[in-house]
């Protein structure tokens, strides 16, 4: 089982590698229970919010870890994977300005991938 920075690190990379834009990624441990980590991405399709999705979904399996819960394949503008200490936004770039989950969750410190 890989630890959850290298988690983070692997979920990171399955955007980037599908073109995934403004990757943030959110440190919520001292902040809720709900996750230790957002990672939060955008796209200009829902072809592409799905692509990133399934990227993420099939590296992260590779690990032997699968998703908890997903939610918004049916729409693709805004999918959520869960992994328990990670949770995967891709959003449409629309309904992420829409929903601002960056502003939501403000308090949490943003996390540089390379010194993760």
């Amino acid at each position: 089982m890989i630890q959850v920075e290298e988690m983070v690190k692997k979920i990171y990379n399955a955007i980037d590698d599908k073109k995934g834009e403004d990757i943030a990624i959110l440190d919520l441990k001292n902040i809720t229970s709900v996750a230790d980590y957002f990672v939060i991405a955008s796209a200009t399709s829902e072809r592409q919010v799905k692509a990133i999705a399934d990227n993420v979904e099939y590296e992260v399996e590779k690990e032997g870890i699968s998703v908890k819960r997903k939610d918004g394949h049916n729409t693709s503008r805004w999918i959520l994977l869960d992994y328990g200490d990670v949770m995967v936004h891709i959003f449409h770039t629309e309904e992420r300005a829409f929903y601002d989950l960056e502003r939501l969750w403000k308090d949490a410190p943003y996390i540089d991938i390379e010194t993760l």
